[in-house]
Parts: C-alpha cells; structure tokens; sequence
C-alpha cells in the first residue's frame, strides 16, 4: 500500500465506490452468449456480428455529430445491457432503431441540451428508415426497461480515475500515455462483443497494463500491480483481458481494418438521379477562350453586376459541394 501513498485518498475512494456499483451497469452474461451463438442467417435473433456492426455505427454518428466518448460508451453500454435484458428476442431489422435510440439517450445524458442533436437529423444522417415516433416509443422502452442513469460505471469511467491516479503518483512520472489514446483503444474494444463481458475496473486496467508493458516501465508496472490488488483483481483476469486488448490493437491497426471513424459519408440516391447527374456532366459545354487583350474591359463589366449570393443561390445549398456548417470537413 506504500506505493498508493502519493495518491490522493478521495480518489482511491472513488475508485472502491465505483468498484461496488460496477456489476449494476453491466449486460447479462447469458443475453451475451445468446448472441454470440446466433449466426447472421438468423433473421429473428441479433448475432455478435450485427451488434458490432451496429456499434461502428455509433461511432461514426458519434464523430459525425461532435459527441463526447462519454456518449459512446454510454450508448454502447445502454444497447449491450437493453439487448441482453429483454425476455424476448431483439430482431435484427430492429436493431438500428435500438442503436440511434440508445446514441440519443446518451447525448442527453452527458452533452449540453445546445449540443443535442434533433431526432430528424439523427434519422436522416444514419439513413434509416424508422421515423421520429418510432424513435420516441423506442426511447420509453429503453428508459423503462433500464431506468437510464446519467452516473452509471462505465470502463470509461475507470479510465479516468485510473490514469489521475497515475498521473498523481510522483512529481517525477515517467510519461503517459494521452487520454485521448486510452479513449480510441477503448472505444476500438467496446466495438467487439467480447469486451462487454469484462468488468469495466478490469478492461480500463487492462488498457494500462498493455500500455506499460510495451514501454517496458518498471515503475509504472510497480504501480499498477498495487493498484490491482487494491482493487482486488486476480493476475489470470488482468492477464486474459490484456491479451485480448493486444489482439484488438493488432487487429484494429493492421491496413486491413476499416476504422469506424474514419468512413466517409456516402449519399444513396436513386438511378434516375444518378443517370441525370452523369448526362448532365457529360454535358456540360466548353467554355470559350477569353482574349486577354480584352480582360480589363471584361473586369470592369463584372464590378458592376452584383456577385453577392443570396439564399437561391445553389452554391450556398446543403446539396452542393461547397462544405457547409453542417458537414465539418474532416467528415468528408
């Protein structure tokens, strides 16, 4: 316990209560296995693969609309624990009505209401084919069914008081890593079933342990095997977790791996349009050749005419290519 004098006790206190309250928020072990054992041709029961696809999903509406990663992983959170409770089966054709449901909770639970995005955007941006009442009853059954709380334990959560605890240790600490790159290993893993069966105090130790062990810090091991036993978790868990964490990092850097924040938004439109745009491309008239004796005369002409567009300019249009408020240009 020596090793733990350097950090505060409010927060080793902290820690404990969160340890305590943990099991409430976590998914049921046997909706979790249930999932894992239905197979993708199964149209009445949601498989581990279409639950990861869905959470990638969220990931990408996530980035889109500026959320925090505290909305992710409550979102995440708040699906795994709804798609495990329920007695009945969850369909697949139902689940992306779950999934934007689940995002839209969590963003009122952790964003500023000015952040919030509207249900029809929502609906609109994940193209899905749900309409805003189907959202809102959705949305009564999560909440009743889970009786959705703002303070709920996440591996989040744990991520944040452990990396202050090592943050706290000595005046002299060896660098750690950024928050932000705990927060993207993270929300990689919570995009696997697998890691919804790990204690949230396990998974966000389990982030650290395979952190310190690739910089070979004696110091920071020292500290973290105190913090371990402070929190009671046995060597074969931490040792489990870790690995898979390292084949998820593997897995998710390799060229193969297509990052659920870095897809680009795509617009489906209709072959009529699409026929239309490519006619009207290949249409389109050569400009002629401007003299340049005659371009000041040219210039003087242009001055007076008014240039300003308006609100019917197209150029000032959602639709067109110049980038709008909406669509921020590293989404595209």
């Amino acid at each position: 316990m020596r090793d733990l004098e350097a950090i505060d006790s409010l927060l080793l206190k902290e820690l404990k209560s969160c340890c305590a309250e943990e099991c409430n928020f976590l998914p049921r072990e046997a909706g979790l296995k249930l999932m894992e054992s239905s197979s993708m041709e199964n149209c009445r029961a949601v498989s581990s693969k279409c639950r990861d696809g869905r959470v990638e999903e969220l990931w990408g509406l996530t980035s889109f609309f500026g959320y925090s990663t505290q909305t992710f992983v409550h979102a995440v959170n708040l699906l795994d624990r709804f798609l495990t409770a329920m007695k009945v089966k969850v369909q697949p054709k139902h689940l992306p009505c779950i999934g934007v449901c689940c995002l839209h909770i969590a963003a009122k639970m952790v964003e500023d209401d000015t952040n919030v995005s509207p249900i029809h955007e929502l609906i609109r941006i994940s193209q899905s084919k749900f309409t805003v009442p189907d959202l809102l009853r959705m949305e009564k059954i999560v909440t009743e069914k889970l009786g959705a709380r703002p303070e709920a334990v996440t591996p989040l959560t744990f991520l944040h008081l452990l990396y202050s605890a090592f943050n706290s240790w000595s005046v002299e600490r060896e660098e750690l890593p950024s928050i932000e790159s705990l927060e993207g290993q993270l929300k990689a893993c919570l995009c696997r079933l697998v890691f919804s069966k790990a204690k949230p105090s396990v998974l966000a130790l389990s982030l650290f342990a395979q952190e310190f062990s690739t910089h070979q810090s004696s110091q920071l091991l020292r500290i973290l095997r105190a913090i371990q036993r402070y929190l009671k978790i046995n060597d074969s868990e931490l040792l489990l977790w870790k690995q898979l964490v390292a084949q998820c990092m593997t897995e998710y850097c390799s060229t193969e791996c297509n990052k659920p924040n870095n897809k680009k938004l795509v617009w489906i439109i209709s072959k009529k349009t699409a026929q239309n745009l490519h006619c009207s491309h290949s249409s389109v008239p050569g400009l002629p050749t401007i003299p340049e004796g005659s371009w000041d005369e040219i210039e003087s002409e242009d001055s007076s005419e008014d240039m300003s567009c308006g609100e019917d300019s197209p150029w000032g249009s959602p639709g067109s290519d110049a980038e709008g408020a909406f669509f921020p240009s590293k989404m595209l």
